[in-house]
């Protein structure tokens, strides 16, 4: 039986696009047993539900196709949009007893603001550990243009010259897929630029909140960069 007090309960993954976020967060839910909270992920279900149609947040109104439209061009959608989606599953996960693994939020500065003190008051300041997957923009670049999905359970297949010609998912047998216009090599170049003006302004409000950021190089193979984020967790 797993060693309650070692399991975290809340480990933020930050990084560029394509700095293996994702990959990590699923390798970090199976071995503390944590929920993958995947902002890509809501708002590609929340897309598939609904393509049409508006949601009132904050008195404003939030049209789902107009949301959609800039997640395509890979632009990020409106913060209260993402923020409302994130903060309401955060909810229902710790009424539902689950610790988390975040990778893709908060993206906005407006959005760390709503979203960490949640976590805080739901889960505890100290509680809280975060880190900062590192890679160079012609990585992202390439890894993003590079990148597949599985068809059914959504997995990130890593591109190696072994698996180029791979058709089928490994874990769970269905087709592979491109993400369409997401991983386009200019709508990739939109989302650094995105991410370099609104996301890593979020990791000063972290560390103002005082909660430590630690610097991960995201470059090596996913085996190695997991070997290094455990030894900062002990």
């Amino acid at each position: 039986m797993r060693n309650s007090k070692k399991i975290p309960k809340v480990i933020i993954l930050m990084g560029p696009p394509g700095a293996g976020k994702g990959t990590q967060a699923e390798l970090l839910a199976e071995k503390f047993n944590l929920f993958h909270l995947e902002t890509s992920k809501i708002l590609e279900e929340k897309f598939r539900e609904r393509a049409k149609g508006e949601i009132l947040i904050e008195g404003e109104k939030y049209s789902f196709s107009k949301e959609k439209k800039l997640w395509e061009e890979g632009k990020l959608c409106s913060p209260p949009f993402v923020t409302y989606l994130i903060t309401e599953k955060i909810k229902e996960l710790k009424k539902a007893g689950k610790n988390l693994v975040l990778s893709g939020s908060p993206r906005t500065l407006y959005e760390a603001e709503r979203v960490i003190p949640v976590l805080e008051r739901l889960y505890g300041r100290k509680n809280i550990k975060c880190f900062f997957l590192d890679i160079s923009p012609q990585e992202t670049i390439f890894r993003n243009s590079h990148r597949r999905i599985c068809e059914l359970m959504r997995h990130p297949i890593l591109y190696l010259k072994e698996n180029e010609k791979l058709k089928r998912c490994p874990l769970d047998g269905s087709k592979l897929i491109k993400r369409g216009k997401l991983d386009k090599p200019e709508t990739i170049k939109v989302r650094l630029k995105e991410y370099k003006e609104r996301t890593f302004p979020v990791i000063e409000y972290l560390k103002k909140r005082k909660i430590k950021v630690e610097k991960i190089n995201g470059s090596p193979p996913p085996a190695i960069v997991f070997e290094n984020i455990l030894k900062k967790l002990k």
